[in-house]
């Protein structure tokens, strides 16, 4: 009978190698490629009695670039940042930005009025405004008899 060897250490060995080959696919792709992924603008959420309000932050982006739409009950907000690609020539050594597509999704309250939702883009941030639908109060006195 052959004795069996148990190594501990296998798995573990094996999943460095993984990672190890990883870091290097991804040494191996140029920076632009790195830098142009799908990425998540950042939003910040508040409300108040008459409206919701949407601040996302989307630096660099052009209006035309931005696309809103409301779909089954969601606000859709999806774009693009283009590379500029004649900026890689100038010198840069590092990339941080991130580029190429986004979108966010918002489900919308049963009380926003969808047919007057309003954007607007100031200083690299898009405003949205989702107003409440106005809930009026029906009362009517029952007399008891």
């Amino acid at each position: 009978m052959i004795p069996m060897v148990i190594d501990p250490f296998k798995e573990l060995r094996d999943i460095e190698k993984r990672i190890s080959s990883m870091l290097e696919f991804e040494n191996k792709l140029p920076q632009a490629s790195k830098a142009e992924t799908i990425w998540m603008p950042a939003v910040n959420e508040k409300e108040d009695e008459k409206a919701y309000y949407l601040e996302i932050d989307l630096p660099g982006i052009k209006k035309e670039d931005i696309n809103i739409e409301v779909q089954d009950n969601m606000l859709v907000i999806s774009g693009e940042r283009k590379f500029k690609k004649e900026e890689n020539d100038k010198g840069y050594k590092r990339v941080e930005s991130f580029f190429g597509k986004f979108e966010r999704r918002f489900t919308l309250p049963s009380d926003a009025d969808v047919d007057k939702i309003e954007a607007k883009t100031e200083d690299g941030v898009l405003h949205i405004v989702i107003p409440k639908i106005e809930q009026k109060t029906n009362t009517k006195k029952i007399a008891i008899k």
